[in-house]
């Protein structure tokens, strides 16, 4: 069973300028594959992070948003996924409309949770359902995951979603684990 990581860049008029994707397998939470997009014209208009949408190491594809999501939608049906991840899922969600299709799953949910994450301090302010009260952005995770006090997200599509798999492969917990962010039906 392959599962799919994605992510969002916004521009400064909330329009999706970038879209990284990564498909991974279930089990063991492995990159399979992995795509690339940024959205004419919409990361014309610029956005806090538009810097970071060209690194040297990335060969996006720039193209329109329609395209985009067609060809999402064509490699998510060529590794039979079904099942989107996504740190906060209902932003990405709400901005990808498109993929509603699909089943979206928030890694927060496991994440940010004393009783799935056993790397979370203990002595870190929980709420009583133990999800901490706040320091759960990917970054903050991705710092305590991997003891890398340094880490800094990189705030590119692509990057970004590369990291939030790793965030699973970390947790080390079973995809069943991670529960249905949006009912969409």
């Amino acid at each position: 069973m392959n599962i799919a990581v994605i992510d969002v860049e916004t521009n400064y008029n909330d329009e999706v300028m970038s879209i990284g994707i990564v498909i991974a397998n279930a089990a063991t939470y492995q990159k399979i594959d992995s795509k690339y997009y940024i959205l004419a014209p919409e990361y014309q208009v610029g956005g806090m992070y538009s810097l970071m949408m060209k690194l040297p190491s990335q060969k996006p594809v720039i193209t329109q948003r329609n395209k985009a999501i067609n060809e999402i939608k064509t490699l998510l049906r060529t590794y039979s996924v079904t099942n989107l991840f996504a740190y906060n899922a209902k932003f990405d969600y709400h901005r990808l409309y498109e993929l509603s299709d699909f089943v979206w799953h928030d890694i927060i949910g496991v994440a940010a949770y004393k009783q799935y994450n056993h790397k979370i301090p203990s002595d870190t302010p929980c709420c009583a359902t133990g999800k901490m009260k706040r320091g759960y952005s990917v970054e903050n995770m991705m710092k305590i995951l991997s003891d890398d006090d340094c880490y800094v997200e990189k705030h590119n599509a692509l990057c970004d979603a590369l990291d939030e798999l790793k965030i699973m492969r970390l947790l080390g917990v079973s995809i069943n684990m991670y529960e249905v962010a949006v009912i969409n039906r």
